[in-house]
């Protein structure tokens, strides 16, 4: 049975967060074509993984016979990250976007589990082919085009992690102008965020349907 991997890092809770919403509308989906599959969940914001350690790093360069109590600690606590994202057939991944970037505790993930060698600028990577989906929302617009395109650093960002280090399949869902209905500012836009929220959410219910039909394949 197919295992997917769920990362949320929003600080808001579902009713109140973009990205937690269309990522739950995409595990919902994805349980109710394959109940009987595995959800492994991480919460980066409620239990947040540790920021990665001059013993974690420099223990991934060395072999594990070598490594002092300190380093083997912190590798062990890497390996465990880095198993659940082998172990997947399919990630899901929440990232709103934050002053421009993704939230440090996804960036926190995302240095602990990428490994040259094992996971990173490899042939040999279990994760090689793996299809991500990301839902990154924003405040604003950022797409092609717009006054802020140039501040876009979440999808290049995150396309050239995954891409360009991981070799995953990634693909990305974008709902945006979230922060429409809270700043009277934006109030003329709100019906544009509304639109792009549920452009996403069914986007994410799709995309949700055909990986499990594609991995049932």
């Amino acid at each position: 049975m197919a295992t997917l991997l769920h990362i949320d890092s929003s600080v808001f809770p579902t009713d109140a967060s973009a990205s937690r919403t269309v990522t739950d509308a995409f595990r919902t989906t994805w349980q109710e074509q394959h109940p009987e599959g595995t959800v492994i969940y991480r919460d980066l914001a409620k239990n947040p993984v540790p920021h990665i350690s001059a013993d974690a790093h420099t223990a991934g360069f060395s072999d594990p016979a070598t490594h002092s109590p300190e380093q083997a600690a912190a590798f062990h606590a890497r390996v465990r990250l880095i198993e659940e994202l082998e172990q997947a057939d399919a990630v899901l991944i929440g990232a709103p976007m934050y002053n421009f970037a993704i939230p440090s505790t996804l960036k926190a993930w995302l240095d602990n589990v990428i490994l040259i060698g094992r996971t990173a600028m490899t042939e040999d990577s279990k994760i090689k082919g793996t299809p991500v989906t990301v839902v990154a929302s924003r405040g604003g617009s950022y797409a092609p085009g717009t006054p802020r395109e140039g501040y876009e650093y979440v999808q290049n960002y995150l396309t050239a992690i995954f891409t360009d280090m991981l070799a995953v399949d990634v693909d990305f869902i974008v709902p945006e102008l979230t922060s429409a209905p809270q700043n009277p500012a934006m109030s003329e836009l709100i019906p544009l965020f509304e639109a792009s929220r549920e452009s996403a959410l069914q986007n994410a219910a799709a995309k949700a349907k055909e990986l499990t039909e594609r991995l049932a394949a």
